[in-house]
């Protein structure tokens, strides 16, 4: 009986390349699999990083508009004659605001804020 060495040899060549080349998927795949991770903390820590702050910003804004709204209002209210006048008058200017924005501003608005999301997820 004849055995052919080179074609034993050729087998546990092809052995070995297949198993490098799996060895080397695999770590591409991990290798893969860490980056995406990477990717999604970067994106994650950066809209938290830049959320806080602006939180904070409308916050403390929100308090100024507040107390600047109740001295306009009880100034008009003094100048009106009773304090809850100047309530009236000042929730009658918001109202009237608030429905020239939803018919003149709203899609602009709305428009502005899908660039701008799209802007940050895309970079």
């Amino acid at each position: 009986m004849f055995i052919d060495v080179h074609n034993s040899e050729t087998m546990e060549d092809n052995a070995n390349l297949i198993e490098s080349l799996l060895e080397g998927a695999t770590e591409y795949g991990k290798t893969g699999y860490e980056l995406v991770k990477l990717k999604v903390v970067d994106k994650t820590s950066d809209g938290l990083s830049s959320f806080l702050p602006h939180t904070v910003v409308v916050v403390i804004l929100g308090s100024f508009l507040l107390f600047l709204n109740l001295g306009i209002a009880l100034w008009l209210g003094e100048i009106l004659g009773k304090y809850y006048y100047g309530f009236f008058v000042l929730a009658a200017f918001y109202a009237l605001l608030t429905l020239i924005f939803h018919f003149f501003m709203r899609k602009w608005l709305k428009r502005l804020l899908y660039d701008y999301i799209i802007k940050q997820l895309l970079n």
